[in-house]
């Protein structure tokens, strides 16, 4: 499924509830914010090494994974509701960020 496809199934899924009335840039803002929390909280008082194989735990895989995906739907539902290109707008910033962060010289 491309993001386009999957920007329309939750627009749909939205509106099938009655859910638009509530999906207001700051509400969708303020939902992004709380499930990037959860995803923190999966990783808050675990070693470096520890987070690198948190997918080997298989409960603590599937709830990184919703954690994930929650943010990844409200920040989706966020861009549609703005009418922002997701797409677009993440490789303009990274077009900025490549003059902003020159690659290190080899060797160094």
């Amino acid at each position: 499924m491309s993001l386009a496809e999957l920007t329309t199934r939750l627009r749909d899924f939205a509106k099938a509830r009655d859910w638009e009335q509530f999906h207001t840039p700051k509400n969708l803002a303020m939902a992004l914010s709380g499930e990037a929390g959860e995803l923190l909280s999966l990783f808050q008082w675990l070693t470096p090494e520890q987070a690198m194989r948190a997918m080997s735990d298989p409960d603590l895989a599937a709830s990184i994974e919703d954690e994930i995906a929650d943010v990844f739907i409200y920040l989706t539902r966020l861009a549609d509701v703005l009418d922002v290109d997701l797409v677009k707008v993440a490789n303009a910033k990274v077009d900025r960020n490549e003059t902003r962060f020159p690659p290190k010289p080899e060797g160094a």
